[in-house]
């Protein structure tokens, strides 16, 4: 119908006296220029009048995904097809040598950029739509969803390339067998980035919003992104660290979901004891570590069992003796049961460890109830502010290097 348009069009203008040169490409002009008036008109019409209309339609419904199809502007890029249709079937109008085939050709390459771009958005309203769901937490599909874009931006380039070949797509894509080592060694992050993301997926090792630690990367922080290739980590100092997602299956990190969810974060320090310091007490400290309430009843009912055990006229060594370190540890003890911050339902150890050249290590292994970060280090600067302060009350020294103000004293 359009090629008998442009037949009739140039006929029109020979029988008008016009020479069949110059008819020609008159017809072609006047045939360019209608079908750029029609093209803007459906333009217009698209993007003017239907996409006033869809979103109006959308911003009135109260489903949550077409806002979110608006925003991504997926119905905007379908209005671009509008025109670029109209071009490419009324291109036959031209009855130009070989103009109408480059305006149809352009029209096509035009409408496959298109088809690909608005694939594109549309997967990435796609993964905007899943993220809203409690799901995406736990599965996310972003990498994936690159994949399927990969596949389509493939098909788009073997689609043009078999237009200006002349060859059948099939064709084109049987014929890239010879470059699958290149195309292997060209994408060898994303085939490794996809396999990681499958087991990443699957095995739920971390998701977004996890907090993890990478010492080999320097990364420690919350998780913002996963991607096909890439993994964002925002740390705590606010840089953002870009980790290929093949390392996480590759290589080590610590994700602290574990912890979040138990609720409470490790407190594992200690502070060291000088040997010297440590003794039996005697009665008179005894009788004074009696008057501190959390110590009271421990020292009644030891009290009592060494009455009980020890037999009179024993010499000291024989006895059964209350000593400086042990009843500091059970204060340390009591003193943790007591507070408020401290999680009585998790681990609890108050413990000695190995004597080394620096003197008796005391650890304190406890939960906090609080994980997060700032009260978390407040927790545990007030515990140890406490502890060493109150080791000299149980004639204790904590350990220290001697230092030049200490040899000075000794001079004097």
């Amino acid at each position: 119908m359009k090629e008998l348009l442009g037949v009739q069009l140039k006929n029109w203008l020979i029988s008008g006296g016009i020479a069949e040169y110059w008819a020609i490409i008159l017809q072609s002009v006047i045939a360019i220029f209608i079908v750029i008036i029609i093209a803007w008109i459906a333009n217009l019409i698209a993007k003017k009048i239907l996409i006033s209309i869809i979103t109006k339609l959308v911003r009135k419904t109260k489903t949550h995904w077409d806002d979110i199809l608006l925003e991504r502007k997926v119905f905007n890029k379908i209005a671009h097809f509008a025109p670029a249709v109209i071009i490419y079937f009324s291109a036959g109008m031209i009855d130009y040598s070989g103009l109408n085939n480059f305006i149809q050709n352009g029209a096509y390459v035009y409408m496959v950029i298109l088809a690909i771009m608005l694939i594109d958005t549309f997967l990435n309203a796609g993964n905007d739509i899943y993220n809203t769901m409690p799901v995406s937490k736990t599965r996310p599909i972003k990498g994936f969803l690159q994949i399927v874009k990969i596949f389509f931006y493939a098909m788009g380039i073997i689609s043009i390339l078999a237009l200006f070949s002349d060859k059948e797509p099939l064709t084109i894509i049987a014929g890239m067998g010879a470059f699958a080592a290149v195309i292997l060694l060209i994408f060898k992050d994303t085939i490794l980035g996809f396999v990681a993301s499958i087991q990443l997926s699957a095995d739920k090792m971390v998701n977004i919003g996890d907090w993890i630690s990478m010492p080999s990367k320097n990364t420690d922080g919350t998780v913002i992104d996963i991607s096909l290739n890439t993994v964002k980590v925002q740390n705590w100092d606010k840089t953002i660290s870009t980790i290929p997602t093949y390392a996480l299956v590759s290589e080590s990190f610590s994700n602290w979901k574990g912890m979040e969810e138990s609720g409470g974060r490790r407190i594992k320090r200690h502070l060291n004891l000088d040997v010297k310091s440590i003794h039996f007490l005697s009665d008179d400290e005894i009788e004074k570590f009696e008057k501190i309430h959390l110590l009271k009843d421990y020292l009644i009912e030891k009290k009592n069992e060494i009455r009980s055990n020890n037999p009179k006229g024993e010499i000291p060594v024989n006895q059964k003796r209350l000593t400086n370190i042990g009843t500091f540890r059970k204060y340390v003890e009591a003193y943790l049961h007591k507070h408020p911050k401290i999680h009585n339902k998790m681990t609890f150890l108050v413990r000695q460890l190995q004597p080394t050249e620096k003197g008796l290590p005391l650890e304190i292994y406890v939960f906090s109830n609080d994980q997060e970060w700032a009260n978390y280090e407040a927790i545990q600067a007030d515990i140890f502010d406490h502890i060493l302060a109150i080791v000299p009350e149980f004639n204790l020294r904590v350990f220290q290097n001697p230092t030049g103000d200490d040899f000075q004293k000794l001079a004097k």
